[in-house]
């Protein structure tokens, strides 16, 4: 692996301390900079041109969520792997096209992933024309990244069943295999695809071609069944959408 210009943001020192011990057991990685600040790490970004970028979110002033966004479109921009204690912001990291969240305290195995995951970024951006379209312009999410035992884990949306409420969280069922991720039901209505998903009732989604059929009780109540005979109650104010688009399915 060649070494990749890497800069450390975090305004803790022994944070940016912990991370430069772990960097400097990578052979992939140089390190070229630390900065205690978001507007310095733009100005070093700036000067220095790192290939990769460590960065912490929750700092003063500027986020390392608004250090993202300030560089997305550039020509050049660094592969960045945001370094955190908070696990709650892993939606909006990826959103920003982040190459991996790292929850702190950083495992070495985690980010020594996370270089290899940043090195394998940047070469394919090395060797896709500048003029290329994108190889998927949806809107739409494919993956979503939730906490697991202090990582990270892909759930691709491809293997999701259904996802229904859990308090303040939503859990993503797909198999025999269910996640937990903080966001709201209309948060993650909204970034899927709607001609994969059917809103079902105010606390639950589920994939379309899951649905074996739609019972109603006689009395205005009405269920949908599932393969594999789960029964999920269908909202009254969903009921019409949702037999129309299973209608059509």
């Amino acid at each position: 692996m060649a070494q990749l210009k890497t800069l450390i943001v975090d305004d803790e020192p022994l944070a940016v301390e912990r991370m430069q011990i772990l960097c400097s057991r990578l052979a992939g990685v140089q390190l070229v900079g630390t900065a205690s600040d978001s507007e310095a790490a733009l100005r070093l970004i700036d000067a220095l041109e790192p290939d990769l970028v460590f960065l912490d979110i929750a700092m003063p002033g500027l986020t390392g969520l608004d250090v993202a966004n300030a560089l997305e479109g550039r020509e050049r921009a660094p592969a960045i792997v945001f370094v955190t204690a908070f696990d709650q912001f892993a939606v909006a990291a990826f959103d920003a096209a982040a190459v991996d969240y790292l929850l702190k305290p950083v495992a070495p195995e985690r980010l020594e992933k996370a270089v290899a995951r940043a090195a394998e970024r940047l070469r394919i951006a090395a060797e896709t024309p500048a003029d290329a379209a994108p190889a998927d312009a949806s809107r739409y999410a494919r993956e979503f990244w939730v906490p697991n035992r202090g990582e990270l884990t892909r759930v691709a949306v491809a293997d999701i069943d259904r996802i229904e409420a859990e308090r303040d969280y939503m859990r993503l069922h797909a198999g025999n295999r269910s996640w937990l991720i903080h966001e709201t039901i209309g948060a993650l209505e909204a970034r899927l695809d709607p001609a994969e998903f059917i809103r079902l009732h105010r606390s639950s989604i589920v994939r379309r071609d899951r649905v074996a059929r739609l019972a109603h009780d006689g009395q205005g109540n009405w269920t949908a069944e599932l393969e594999g005979g789960q029964q999920l109650r269908i909202g009254r104010t969903y009921l019409a959408s949702v037999r129309s688009s299973v209608t059509k399915s």
